[in-house]
């Protein structure tokens, strides 16, 4: 007697598995309990490993995945945090702003405010309006008005206290385009007034444009601003002055062009901002460097513009 029964082709089942080969092993498995009468216990044995790993090839892929990626018994009650976010709609704006409740379970969530944004319009309202790009801080993107101060969604950690719930609000004293989209274009034409690049009075050098590494040092802390407008959109001044005052984000990197020793048009600069309102609506409130997500000092930049105005005489 043959040791394998003779067995149809048979090809590939649904789930893209050969169906001969088992379908061999189980006729082997009855020709061996034939000539293993006097171990029944072994061939028992046998018989039930193999069926458990023919059960197994045959089931569907996706619920053998389901089964290994199913959660344990003992996962985690949900941790629900409570998020109330500003929202309003262009298409209807005769409808006022409100603050819309959402609840996330903080134990599939990452730490992140931002990671909490991504939450809510993945799985429970993709209507829900924000910037976000980088995720890392880098871009500025995401500033928004989280728990009462300006600062990246990216970089905001979530508060934990499920007790207390976390108000999200745009930028402050801004044209809103919806939910937590400001309107940056006033912002932006400010920026572009100061000509923040490089400007020279002799032509262009063949190779690199040295400077020294104390020249280079004078940079530091200011060339790091991402514009992300947090300091700005929390300066009192900026608030009531915005069509004059150029406010603190525009001025450091004003300032940022007036120290480069590689820029010939320092005196030039300073003197397009000799007027009452520029520079001089600054009050030293300081909230700008106080909510900095970068860690600079918009403020101090300020006062280093006025003291070298004051010195040009």
């Amino acid at each position: 007697m043959d040791s394998v029964a003779a067995v149809e082709p048979i090809g590939m089942n649904e789930s893209g598995i050969n169906c001969n080969k088992p379908i061999q092993i189980a006729a082997t498995c009855k020709v061996a309990k034939a000539h293993t009468r006097l171990r029944p216990n072994r061939t028992a044995a046998i018989e039930q490993h193999m069926s458990r790993w023919i059960r197994s090839m045959h089931s569907s892929p996706m619920a053998r995945l389901a089964q290994a990626t199913a959660a344990p018994a003992s996962a985690k009650a949900p941790l629900l945090k409570t998020f109330e976010i500003y929202r309003w709609n262009p298409d209807t704006p005769a409808v006022a702003p409100t603050l819309q409740t959402y609840k996330v379970d903080l134990n599939s969530c990452g730490p992140m405010v931002l990671d909490a944004l991504v939450k809510i319009k993945n799985e429970d309202d993709s209507t829900l309006t924000f910037r976000r790009s980088c995720r890392e801080g880098i871009c500025g993107s995401c500033a928004m008005n989280i728990g009462g101060g300006n600062t990246l969604a990216c970089l905001s950690r979530i508060d934990r206290d499920v007790s207390k719930s976390t108000k999200i609000y745009p930028l402050p004293h801004m044209y809103v385009i919806k939910d937590l989209v400001p309107d940056l274009t006033h912002f932006y034409k400010q920026y572009k007034s100061i000509e923040p690049y490089l400007k020279q009075k002799t032509p262009a050098p063949e190779k690199e444009n040295l400077q020294s590494i104390e020249d280079r040092k004078k940079l530091d802390g200011l060339y790091e601003c991402i514009l992300c407008a947090c300091c700005s959109t929390s300066c009192m001044s900026y608030w009531w002055n915005s069509d004059v005052y150029l406010g603190p984000a525009v001025l450091m990197q004003a300032y940022r062009w007036m120290i480069d020793s590689r820029d010939h048009f320092g005196p030039e600069r300073r003197a397009a901002l000799q007027d009452p309102f520029s520079v001089y609506r600054c009050h030293t409130i300081m909230n700008c460097t106080r909510t900095c997500p970068k860690g600079l000092n918009p403020g101090l930049a300020i006062a280093e513009i006025k003291k070298q105005m004051a010195l040009d005489g």
